[in-house]
């Protein structure tokens, strides 16, 4: 049976170029990651507040070594496209901005982020997620970008706001992490917004 609309980005969308560097013209850069900046992540990874709301730790530096293997290679896939958010000026990674789910045909991904303990309270995730929410619905042609976090982080909630995400709702009980099951806010963007 014949679909009635079209893909909204095809294969090869992403995957047939390299993975772009994005500024977010203030300072920071959105760039591919480096095997050189694993000890920089598995330190990221020791920080107890990013415990709280993700769900993954770092063991040992040569297991994040591996996780930046994994990113690199998931470009290609077209399923989950990873960001390291660094200094523009001194390279010091500064957090993470992430593009996953990515589903080409609908024109939907969500956006994901996390930031170092030095980088909080500088907007660092707002700006890089802005950068990464820009290119992806202007540049590239995505229809709509999700973002999703517990209800009680509200400093993710904030960023949502300021990077334009607008909420749209809550999912019950959706999100499990060290803690149990938490409610999800579900914000969006869309192309034109």
């Amino acid at each position: 049976m014949p679909f009635l609309t079209g893909p909204v980005l095809p294969a090869g969308a992403l995957a047939t170029s390299p993975q772009p560097l994005l500024s977010t013209g203030d300072g920071l850069l959105l760039r591919p990651w480096r095997a050189t900046d694993a000890p920089a992540v598995h330190a990221a990874f020791q920080d107890p507040l990013l415990h709280r709301w993700h769900v993954r730790a770092a063991d040992s530096v040569a297991e994040v070594t591996g996780w930046i293997e994994e990113w690199l290679a998931e470009w290609a896939g077209e399923r989950t496209a990873q960001w390291a958010v660094v200094d523009a000026a001194t390279d010091a990674l500064r957090g993470r901005v992430a593009l996953r789910g990515i589903e080409l045909g609908d024109g939907v991904a969500e956006v994901a982020y996390w930031t170092t303990a030095a980088a909080r309270g500088r907007r660092v995730a707002a700006r890089a997620t802005s950068a990464l929410s820009r290119w992806a619905l202007d540049e590239v042609g995505f229809h709509r970008l999700e973002l999703l976090h517990a209800t009680a982080n509200e400093a993710s909630c904030r960023v949502a706001a300021r990077a334009g995400f607008l909420l749209e709702g809550t999912k019950r009980s959706a999100g499990l992490h060290q803690d149990g099951w938490h409610d999800m806010h579900l914000h969006a963007r869309v192309r034109g917004d």
